[in-house]
């Protein structure tokens, strides 16, 4: 089933946000759920075959979901229009990115099937096609844990999904890569939420400690707790990879949950909690060694990540203005990594001067006309800082190529 879901629309972005986190959060121990009445979860005698071409929304040197036009319509503040931004991928970059979308297939399974739809592609063209400036682009498929999935753990008939059929279909996909088409290179891990688990999961397991560790370039893992103790930049999630505080600096992470910066992490937040002396991780792409930044956001003119279109929202003004199928605001938003009320999270700005206009970024989530605010700016995590975290990925790959 490949098409626009009602599930964010008549079943409530409320119950997206009480399920999702599951998919979220640090890496945890496979969890199914018993029921006399569960779906069947996917079996998982036969693992993909990834020299299968169509088992990847992105490879180098084809026409695919990467393959999209990603010029910017280039505003001022104030949403005073200042031209057009044209971009070209590099086909000779030095570097790769391994790229693990978030959850988001409406496939009416517990786990997705390997067929591309709309979802997919969408959030390949969203958040990784323009990395293409900096690296080659791998972006696999895999059995994701679907939406309706998360959602049946509502309806009293939950299906038995499999985070582990996720992560071994990343991790055949990963080996894959580095039998194949790696030959020794730097690589960029890239992912958000469920992609950013499956990738802290492959990090934590088959990349730290061993060779291939000399290989990466850094890892963003953003929209997903990242755990670290309090006051330590190592430990926790990761034992020996640590954050990075410098864009020249290689083999670390970047990691943060977002929030807008009057509508904090709730009590009952999702994202950007945790226990037991640790905080979630939070580097700030806008100011690396710390402080406010400001961001370089590329922003979706047709709809959100999810596929909403933006309708009445006070970024529709600035969209409807667009003639490019993405908008680059400048300086319409900044960042600061903020520790408050036991949380830890990147707080974010909206430049005044865009609001005076009647002009916002769209990231929120509704139930009806009430703001889930612990949801933050999910939808958004990557969008805000997509030019920052370019730049940074060229930075990075400056360094790893000079050593």
């Amino acid at each position: 089933m490949k098409h626009p879901s009602r599930f964010f629309g008549l079943l409530t972005a409320l119950s997206v946000i009480t399920v999702l986190a599951s998919c979220s959060s640090a890496p945890t121990q496979a969890t199914r759920t018993t029921s006399t009445t569960a779906t069947p979860a996917i079996t998982t005698a036969n693992s993909n075959d990834y020299a299968n071409g169509d088992n990847w929304l992105c490879l180098p040197g084809r026409k695919d979901a990467c393959s999209v036009d990603l010029d910017a319509s280039l505003f001022k503040p104030a949403g005073i229009p200042a031209g057009r931004e044209s971009f070209r991928a590099n086909s000779e970059a030095p570097v790769d990115c391994f790229y693990v979308y978030p959850t988001i297939s409406n496939d009416p399974t517990p786990n997705s099937d390997m067929i591309a739809g709309d979802e997919e592609r969408r959030a390949v063209a969203n958040q990784l096609a323009r990395f293409g400036s900096e690296c080659r682009l791998y972006a696999p498929m895999y059995r994701q844990v679907t939406i309706p999935g998360l959602l049946s753990r509502l309806t009293g008939k939950p299906m038995a999904t499999d985070q582990q059929l996720a992560y071994r279909d990343v991790l055949d996909a990963w080996n894959y890569y580095l039998q194949h088409h790696n030959k020794g290179r730097g690589v960029v891990l890239i992912g958000h939420s469920q992609g950013a688990r499956m990738l802290s999961e492959l990090l934590g397991k088959q990349i730290e400690g061993k060779p291939v560790q000399k290989q990466l370039v850094s890892a963003l893992l953003l929209g997903s707790n990242v755990i670290v103790p309090k006051g330590r930049d190592v430990g926790g999630t990761f034992s020996q990879v640590p954050l990075c505080r410098s864009a020249g600096q290689t083999g670390c992470v970047v990691a943060y949950v977002s929030f807008r910066e009057n509508l904090p992490p709730p009590a009952n937040s999702l994202f950007g909690r945790a226990t037991d002396g640790n905080i979630v991780a939070c580097t700030n792409p806008a100011a690396l060694a710390g402080g406010s930044g400001v961001l370089r956001s590329y922003l979706s003119v047709k709809t959100n990540l999810i596929g909403q279109p933006h309708g009445k929202t006070r970024f529709a003004g600035l969209a409807q203005k667009a003639d490019a199928p993405f908008v680059n605001p400048e300086s319409i938003a900044s960042a600061e990594c903020v520790q408050r009320d036991n949380a830890s999270y990147l707080s974010i700005r909206v430049n005044p001067a865009y609001t005076a206009a009647g002009i916002d970024i769209a990231g929120d989530f509704f139930y009806g006309d009430r703001l889930l605010q612990e949801w933050g700016l999910h939808l958004v995590d990557v969008d805000l800082a997509q030019g920052n975290l370019v730049e940074i990925v060229h930075q990075q790959t400056k360094a790893w190529t000079a050593k």
